[in-house]
Parts: structure tokens; C-alpha cells; sequence
């Protein structure tokens, strides 16, 4: 690690202009290759080819200048922020964003391959780990990887240059469409109409048209009508072909093609819903295809195409002998592991020190637990890093796991260091970790080290069975007489099955059941094949006979749905061919199915105990497939590089996913430079309010101030304009609206900031980013309600929530989409009150607020809104636990929308204050609401009713889908989230679900749930009036 900057900017950051004019030049020393020191005044804002023209020309007053050579036949070298060496070979780069440790460059002579080195130099900065790290790890399962992906890169790469153009407009901007046409969503006030009436934009153009059109329209006959439209008014003598233009969606890069009807489009329906007209922009092709050129040659400079006249194959080599293998199955020794040493225990002195091992398929041990005892004196003891727990008489110092084959399925042999995690959950009685990483520590300085001894028990390598060789054990077993496939139980076995089968996955399944399913395997397959979990946790995976039948058995099984699959990726299933098994159900998943999953299917990647696996080519495939995909992808792993569990892991991911699409390396570094300006803003911010703590409002004024002009800064608003926006990669942001933004009076101090819509300049976008806050548990969250959003619709319940956008993007930093046109009910209720007190209490608010921006049918539309809103909203808050629901984080849109916001207590973690819950109803539901959705009228029960019933249909919808949400939280359980860390909290679910009980029961407990929601409602009212008071004395 670097040592610690004394300074808190440093000479690479913006400066307060509170400290003065940040400093135009800096000082720095540069070495040349011909041992010359030349120290010069370089500008902080220049690009490393600027730099080194200086330098050039500097250079040549000097000594031995003439041995220099050609200028770019060098490059420079320097040490980075991490204390890393990093070849400067993207010389487009600002001197202030490379941030060397130290001012200091090295001339180094540059090698050939320059194309390649610096797709490998742009391919570290945007991961956030050089690649000569990666290069650098002596792991033979990390070069294998790494040189399989290359090869398998460069070929997607070729045949990305062979593209069609309009293949690679279905590969990068695929139609956003409803599953059918005809589809009726009924919330009581969509019936989608015959005609449409569609704003088109003319591009290169300020003019536009309003068509009518028939809604089952497709956008060819959309672009026929708008031509014919354009053509009486400006250029009837041109002849403009219809097949030359498409259309876009104004607002982004989002393009409607193809034969499907105007209303199957999601951008046409959304419009619908909010009762808009839809804004299309009619693009000559040519602007697009001159996209698709730009990214052809970028692959071009990098990939050369294979010739269409391949040289001749060379002649077969002679075959090596091959190597005798030996199958475990045929190893009768017991497996053993010698324990050599330990090292760096961090233990007391005098300490009794255990070493335990267990040998685990998935979470089940397959035999008791070995335990070695040793006393040990420690000559180094650091009382701060000794764990203990009270009351306890062990305690763990640390742990570790590594695999008993490794990744070329070879027993493994031979001494080996393994450096422990000292981080442990506290549930574990056997102090065994089995789902954590298989990793070993890659810090190993200071870790705990086992070392030990796998024993060799053959002259020849021992393999794990080849998959014909199970087989083939099954047929034998099948083949017996006394072992005829059991199935096809009496009835009361089957009705047993049944209920066993009806299960949610947190439900633990007893011996006797486990040998029940197993023995009815059969029935399973033909009656239950969804139960297939349920199965596999009752293989005795210890008996390779039964290890086989099983196998065999899944290769007859129905192919299970995707939403179903997605449960054997869990920790409890290890096993590489139910993986496999698993990932080809996760085939038959759209784009769209895909991205709403994609969160827990990066998360399953830490089960999985090699590189190179089913998941990691699925993922890599559909994301080279879809740049959305891609570009979620990216992010999603992108965020938690800085793991050290995932840290290699992740990176060889995402540098397999930039070598195979070249063309989005561009835009992923363009995003990457803009959030670490953002990041140098925010923490400019922080340092200002520090130093100016006296005076709130002097502070206010100066620190915004240094905001405006750190905005302004050419190396900021470069860095910060022209870029797709992380939250959503179809909208392209422009420039910042730099009189707009500003910073939020909150601990960490977000940046609340406004851009301009590239492609529609009346349009602008806020984006909130904040560093410091881990918005993981948000973006779950959201992703949650995301899915409750499509599982009502699919329900024809459309309950109108707002999924707004949020994306982590690094170590406890990320963007926030602003929703726009919305308040929250703290100002709203402040706005109408002079007392902060009484403000709370104020039930007319609300309605009034609402009835200021809409009118007539408006309002009307406005209360249907708010009521759907709410319902959904209420159920929600009630079932995922959501806590900390006070008046500043419940929102609502001028159009009636209720929505929630900040998720950063779920799953039934409430606040307390003195041992007190503040939270002590099941969700908000307050009279000013229900004031609201009675339309301000009192004893009108009609419209309450109606809210109750969709209140009671959206519950009964997610009980039905009870399963699915459980295994998507489990398969978030080693992500390290603050509340979701063990099976415990997601018991939550089962309990808000009511999962086990009949509809009737579980509409029973909802009922006296919304009746004691709404009793105590003036509870809610006291906490609200409380954070009032509190918010007017912080202002």
C-alpha cells in the first residue's frame, strides 16, 4: 500500500478557491531513457501527448538527444494512486486524471504491438486494475482463462466485422417491446385506444408534425405517413424513399423497427399510461449507419479480419503418449490433508489454538468435522486484532476453503500455503465457513496462513469421474434387478410428496422426507419437475451410486422455466453439471428477463469454484450480444473490483468482456473519467464544509460556489459532457446545467446534479451521485419492486410504481436517478404550514398540492394515480420490510404518483431509539392518504374499497411468486449487505408472505395488518411532526 497522503487534496485535485486559485502547472521531474534528469513546468490539464512534445522539444537542449530516437517510438511510465507501475500508452489522457503518486514520469522506449498495447492499457483504467497485475499472478488457472477468452474475443470480434447492419442494430439497440400487442393491463382506467396521436421530429431539423394514426400501425407505415406529411410542406419535387429513414425515440437512442404494431412498443405504452403523446424523431439511416462504421473501424485498428484465403493447414503433429489416469472412484485409501504448520495466528498468548476442517459438498458435510488441537505461544500478540466472543468458550480467528480437485478436475497433490479471511459470520456452530469463497486471501502480509499437505495416493494423476464414465455407473446400477427405478407410490405417499413439494425453499426437509423424495425420484420428475431443489438436496452426494442415478436422471428432466432455475445457482447446489443443467434453462431468458436477474446472477458468480464455467460464458455471451446487457454487466462487477474475495475473479471477467467488445470500450471509459470527476468534486465539497464548520450559511455559499467553478473547469466539463449516462445507456448527456447543481445538506454531502439531454435540447436530467453510501442495498431494492411492477402486470394489475434508476458504481459510490416533477411530503406539508409542528397534521395538504397542478379530468386521473400508487406501494413497504418511513422519503410526482425512496433499512431492521421501535405499524398509511383517495370527501367508502381490493390482489399476486423473491435474497446472501447477511433475515419474507398458510389465512393476517396501519396512523403523524421540527432547526 502507498503511504498515507498527508494533505487532503492533492496536487491532482480541484482546489477550494477557499485555498486559492488552483495551480495552472505543476512541477515535474522526468527521467530519459539516456539517463537524463530534466525537471520542467508542464500544464495539469494537458494530455500525456502534449506533455511529451514539451518534453521533446525541452529535451533537446540537452545532452545525447540525438540517441533518443523517434518521439513515438517511446511512451512514459509512472507510478499510480495504488502505488502500482502504469504504462501511460493512452496518450488522449489528462495529466490530472492519470494522478501519479508522485509528479515524477520515466522515457521509456515502447515495444511493438501498440495497438494492442493500448487496448490493454484503455482496458485496465476502465476495470479499475491494470492488466500487468493480472499478468503478474502465478496461477496457471488465471493464464489458461485469460489466453481461452483472448482467442475466444478476437473470434466474436471477426465476426462482429462481418456484421450486417442491420444485425448489429438488433445487437446494440434491440426493440424495447411489450410480451404481446393485445395485451390488456386493467387498473380500472386503461383501455389502449385505436388511433395515436405521435409528435414526429424532423432530425437536422427544429420542425414537427402531430399525425393521427391507428395504434396497430407499424413504424415503417408510421414513416411513410410523417414523409408524405413532410414532403407537401417543404420538398414535394424530392423523392425521399421511406426505407432510408427510422425512427427514434426523441429523448434517446432508443429505436422503433420492425414489423410489430405502435402499441407493443414500451415507450408507446408508457406515453399511454401517462395519457402523453408520444415524441418520435424521423433519422436518415445513414446517421446511424455512420454509428455502426465509427465502431467497425474501431474493431478494425485492433483485430485484423481473416483472410478469405486461409494458408494451408499445417501438417498433424505426432500424438503424446497419453497420460494414465486413475478415477477417485477407483482410489479405496480414506482422503486425508496434513496440517504442517499455521502461521500468523492472531491469537493470545497462551492461547489454546483449534484447527478445524470439514469436507463439504455445497452447505452438507460429508463427514464429521476433524478437529487438530494445539496449544501456542504467540511472540507478536496485537490485542486489536483478536476476536472474541463473549460468553463464548472458542471464537474464531479466521478461516479458509479451497477445493479438493482442481480446475482441470485433477485431485490435487503436494504442499500448499493457504492465507485465511478473519472476517466470520456469527451463525456457524462448527466455526466452518462452506459458503464462502474458495479463494484464499490475496493480501497475505498480515493473514492467518495454513500450511498444508494433500497426499499423493497414485503414480498417476487422480481424476474426478469423466462424465461417460457416471454414465455408464448408471446404466450398471439400472441394469441390476434389485435396483428397478422406484416410482409411482401409493396415495398417500404422493399426497405427502405433494406437500412436501408445495414448500418454500427456507423450509427444511428431515431425513425421512429427504429418502421419501428420493426413493419417489420418478413421480418427481413426472408430476413435480419444478421440485427438482428439493431432489438434489436429498442426494446422499457422499454415495457415488446415487450421484450417478441422479445424473442420469437430469438428463431426461424437463427443461425448468428460467425464474425456476435460478434457484439451483445457489450455494447449495455446487455440483457442475446441475450448474450447467441450470445455465441452458437460463438460455431460454429474453434480454429483458435477463437484465431484471442480472444483479443475483453476478452475485452466484463467488459459488463458483473455477474461472472458467457455464454462468461466465453465458454471461459474456448475451452481454457481447446486447451492449445493455453489456453495459449492466460492466457495472454490476465494475462496483466490486475492490473485494479482494472477487477482485481476480471479476477483473478476468471484465477484461473477457471489453477484449469482445471493443467498440464499448470508448464509452465505458468516457463514464469511468466521469464519475472520478464527480468523486474529486464531492470530496472537494466535504473538505470545504469541514474547514468552514462556524457559519452554516457562509459555509453553504463558499462551498457552492467552489462547486460552480470546479464545474466550469475545462478539464471538468470536458471530462463531464458528451458521455451515455450509467443509470441508462440509450440517454446521451451533453453538457452539465452547471447553475443547477448543487450539493445536498446530508452527511456525505451528494452531488445533485443537472445534465442536458443531448438529442432533445428542451429536455434535462438529474442525477444524484453520492460517495460514501453503499447504494447496493437500494439498487436490490429497487430491483425488488422492479419485479413486483412486472408481476402485477403480468397480473393485469398495473399499480403505476416508480423503479427509478440506481446504479452502484464503486466502493461505496454511485448514481441515484432524480424523478422528476415530484416533491416529498415533508415540503409539501412545510410549504402549506407556517408551523413545522402542525405541518404534519395538515391532511389537506396533499389534495391541495395536487389540485394546483391538475384540473377536471386531470385531477381525477391524479387521485387514480395516487390511489394505484399507493396500493402498491403499502404492500411493497409490507412485505420486503422497508423501515425508516418518515415524510422525507416518500415522494410524489405532479402527475399523483406515490413512490418510496431511500431503502436503507429493510427486510423488518426499523430504527429504535431507547430500545423503542419509531416504527410501530406494518406500512404508512396515514388519513392525509386516505383523504387523498377519497377525493377529499368523508364517508366516501366506494373509493376506499377499491383501494383495499388492489391492496388485497397485489398481496395475493406476491404470495404467489413467494418463492421467487426468497431465492432472489438468498442468492444475495454473500454480497455483504448490511441486512441481508444470513437465512434469518430472510425469514422476514416467509412471515410478510405468509408462505404455508392457505389464501384465506394469509388474506386474514394482511387484513388485520391494514387495520392496524391505518389505527395507528397517528403514530406515524407524531414521528413525521417530530422530523418536521427537526428539519426546520437544521435549516
Amino acid at each position: 500500500m502507498p503511504p498515507a497522503m498527508t494533505d487532503l487534496v492533492d496536487i491532482w485535485g480541484a482546489h477550494s478557491p477557499l485555498d486559492g486559485q488552483a495551480p495552472v502547472h505543476v512541477t515535474m521531474d522526468f527521467l530519459l531513457p539516456t539517463g537524463i534528469y530534466i525537471q520542467m513546468e508542464v500544464p495539469r490539464e494537458a494530455t500525456i501527448q502534449h506533455i511529451k512534445l514539451l518534453l521533446w522539444k525541452q529535451a533537446k537542449s540537452y545532452p545525447l538527444s540525438s540517441f533518443l530516437g523517434e518521439m513515438e517510438s517511446h511512451m512514459f511510465e509512472c507510478v499510480n494512486q495504488a502505488a502500482v507501475h502504469e504504462e501511460l500508452e493512452d496518450e488522449t489522457r489528462r495529466l490530472c486524471d492519470v494522478r501519479p503518486f508522485l509528479p515524477v514520469f520515466r522515457l521509456v522506449t515502447r515495444n511493438c504491438g501498440r495497438a494492442e498495447r493500448l487496448l490493454d492499457s484503455k482496458i485496465g483504467v476502465i476495470i479499475g486494475k491494470g492488466l500487468h497485475e493480472l499478468d503478474g499472478i502465478n496461477d496457471q488457472e488465471v493464464k489458461d482463462f485469460r489466453s481461452k477468452m483472448q482467442r475466444l474475443s478476437e473470434e466474436r470480434m471477426q465476426r462482429v466485422q462481418m456484421m450486417s447492419f442491420s444485425e448489429w442494430l438488433q445487437a446494440c439497440f434491440s426493440p424495447q417491446l411489450e410480451p404481446a400487442a393485445g395485451t390488456a393491463i386493467t387498473d380500472g382506467a386503461n383501455d389502449w385506444p385505436a388511433d395515436l396521436k405521435v409528435i414526429i421530429h424532423f432530425d437536422q431539423s427544429q420542425d414537427s408534425t402531430s399525425l393521427k394514426v391507428l395504434s396497430s400501425c407499424s413504424p415503417f407505415v408510421l414513416i411513410e405517413i410523417a414523409l408524405r406529411k413532410w414532403q407537401t410542406t417543404h420538398a414535394p419535387e424530392e423523392e425521399t424513399k421511406k426505407d432510408q429513414y427510422i425512427l427514434r425515440v426523441s429523448q434517446c437512442l432508443e429505436f422503433l423497427y420492425g414489423d410489430h404494431p405502435l402499441i407493443q412498443y414500451k415507450y408507446i405504452r408508457s406515453c399511454l399510461q401517462t395519457k402523453e403523446s408520444p415524441h418520435l424523431t424521423l433519422v436518415h439511416i445513414n446517421t446511424v449507419k455512420a454509428m455502426f462504421d465509427k465502431e467497425s473501424s474501431a474493431i478494425g485498428a485492433v483485430v485484423s479480419r481473416k483472410s478469405s484465403n486461409p494458408p494451408l493447414p499445417l501438417p498433424p503433429k505426432k500424438r503424446a503418449p497419453t497420460q494414465v489416469q486413475t478415477c477417485v472412484w477407483d482410489v479405496s485409501s480414506p482422503f486425508k490433508v496434513v496440517l504442517v504448520k499455521g502461521s500468523t495466528v492472531n491469537a493470545d498468548e497462551n492461547a489454546k489454538v483449534q484447527v478445524r476442517a470439514g469436507l463439504f459438498h455445497g452447505t452438507e458435510l460429508l463427514c464429521k468435522p476433524a478437529v487438530k488441537k494445539k496449544s501456542y505461544k504467540n511472540p507478536h500478540i496485537n490485542k486489536y486484532q483478536t476476536i472474541r466472543k463473549a460468553g463464548k468458550v472458542h471464537y474464531p480467528i479466521a478461516w479458509v476453503n479451497t477445493m479438493v480437485f482442481d480446475y482441470k478436475g485433477q485431485l490435487k497433490t503436494g504442499d500448499m500455503i493457504l492465507h485465511c479471511w478473519s472476517s466470520f459470520p456469527d451463525e456457524l456452530e462448527e466455526m466452518l465457513n462452506p459458503i464462502g469463497t474458495v479463494r484464499t486471501n490475496p493480501y497475505p502480509e498480515n493473514a492467518t496462513a495454513l500450511h498444508i499437505h494433500f497426499p499423493e495416493y497414485s503414480s498417476h494423476p487422480i481424476i474426478f469421474p469423466p462424465f461417460d464414465k457416471i454414465l455408464e455407473k448408471a446404466a450398471e446400477i439400472a441394469g441390476s434387478s434389485d435396483s428397478t427405478p422406484i416410482g409411482r407410490g401409493g396415495k398417500k405417499f404422493h399426497i405427502e410428496l405433494k406437500e412436501i413439494m408445495e414448500r418454500d425453499p427456507l423450509s427444511q426437509l428431515c431425513e425421512n422426507e429427504k429418502d421419501l423424495i428420493w426413493t419417489l425420484r420418478y413421480d418427481c420428475r413426472e408430476n413435480f419437475p419444478q421440485s427438482l431443489p428439493k431432489l438434489l438436496l436429498s442426494v446422499k452426494w457422499s454415495k457415488h451410486e446415487d450421484m450417478a442415478q441422479l445424473q442420469a436422471l437430469l438428463q431426461i428432466w424437463p427443461k425448468l422455466s428460467p425464474r425456476d432455475a435460478l434457484e439451483l445457482l445457489d450455494f447449495n447446489y455446487p455440483d457442475q453439471y446441475v450448474r450447467e443443467y441450470a445455465v441452458s434453462c437460463l438460455r431460454d431468458m429474453s434480454d429483458e428477463e435477463l437484465l431484471q436477474y442480472l444483479l443475483q446472477l453476478v452475485q452466484v458468480l463467488r459459488y463458483e469454484p473455477y474461472y472458467d464455467c457455464a454462468l461466465t460464458h453465458f454471461l459474456l455471451e448475451r452481454a457481447q450480444r446486447n451492449r445493455k446487457i453489456g453495459h449492466f454487466l460492466f457495472w454490476h462487477l465494475r462496483s466490486e473490483i475492490h473485494m479482494p474475495a472477487v477482485s481476480i475473479q471479476f477483473a478476468l471477467i471484465l477484461e473477457a468482456y471489453c477484449r469482445g467488445s471493443i467498440p464499448h470500450i470508448e464509452v465505458l471509459k468516457k463514464q469511468v473519467e466521469a464519475l472520478s470527476k464527480l468523486k474529486s468534486v464531492n470530496e472537494l465539497i466535504k473538505l470545504g464544509t469541514i474547514k468552514n464548520t462556524r457559519s452554516k450559511t457562509k459555509e453553504a455559499m463558499l462551498t457552492k460556489e467552489a462547486m460552480i467553478t470546479c464545474l466550469k473547469q475545462s478539464g471538468y466539463s470536458e471530462a463531464l459532457s458528451d458521455l451515455h449516462s450509467p443509470l441508462n445507456p440509450n440517454v446521451l448527456l451533453s453538457d452539465i446545467n452547471v447553475e443547477k447543481c448543487r450539493y445536498m445538506d446530508s452527511k456525505m454531502k451528494p452531488l445533485w446534479i443537472v445534465y442536458n439531454n443531448k438529442l432533445m435540447s428542451s429536455d434535462t436530467l438529474g442525477i444524484i451521485f453520492k460517495n460514501g453510501d453503499d447504494l447496493r442495498q437500494d439498487m436490490l431494492t429497487l430491483q425488488i419492486l422492479r419485479l413486483m411492477d412486472l408481476l402485477w402486470k403480468e397480473a393485469n394489475l398495473d399499480l403505476r410504481v416508480v423503479p427509478y434508476g440506481c446504479l452502484a458504481t464503486g466502493d461505496r459510490a454511485g448514481l441515484i436517478e432524480v424523478v422528476s416533477s415530484a416533491d416529498t411530503i415533508a415540503n409539501i406539508q412545510l410549504t402549506s404550514s407556517n408551523v413545522a409542528a402542525a405541518a404534519a397534521f395538515n391532511k389537506d395538504a396533499l389534495l391541495n398540492w395536487l389540485k394546483e397542478r391538475n384540473s377536471g379530468d386531470a385531477l381525477d386521473r391524479a387521485i387514480e394515480e395516487f390511489t394505484l400508487s399507493c396500493a402498491g406501494y403499502c404492500v411493497a413497504t409490507y412485505v420486503l420490510g422497508i423501515g425508516d418511513r418518515h415524510s422525507d422519503n416518500i415522494m410524489v410526482r405532479s402527475t399523483g404518483q406515490l413512490f418510496h425512496i431511500d431503502f436503507g433499512h429493510i427486510l423488518g431492521n426499523f430504527k429504535s431509539k431507547f430500545g423503542i421501535k419509531r416504527e410501530r405499524v406494518p406500512f404508512i398509511l396515514t388519513h392525509d392518504f386516505i383523504h387523498v383517495i377519497q377525493q377529499g370527501k368523508t364517508g366516501y367508502t366506494e373509493k376506499f374499497g377499491s383501494f383495499r381490493q388492489y391492496c388485497e390482489e397485489a398481496y395475493l399476486v406476491l404470495r404467489k411468486n413467494g418463492n421467487l423473491f426468497i431465492t432472489l435474497f438468498a442468492l444475495m446472501l454473500t454480497a455483504g449487505l448490511p441486512e441481508l447477511t444470513s437465512v434469518k433475515d430472510i425469514q422476514y419474507l416467509k412471515d410478510s408472505l405468509a408462505l404455508g398458510k392457505s389464501d384465506e389465512e394469509a388474506l386474514k393476517q394482511f387484513r388485520q395488518k391494514f387495520d392496524e396501519a391505518l389505527r395507528e396512523s397517528w403514530t406515524t403523524k407524531v414521528n413525521w411532526m417530530a422530523h418536521n421540527v427537526a428539519k426546520d432547526n437544521r435549516s
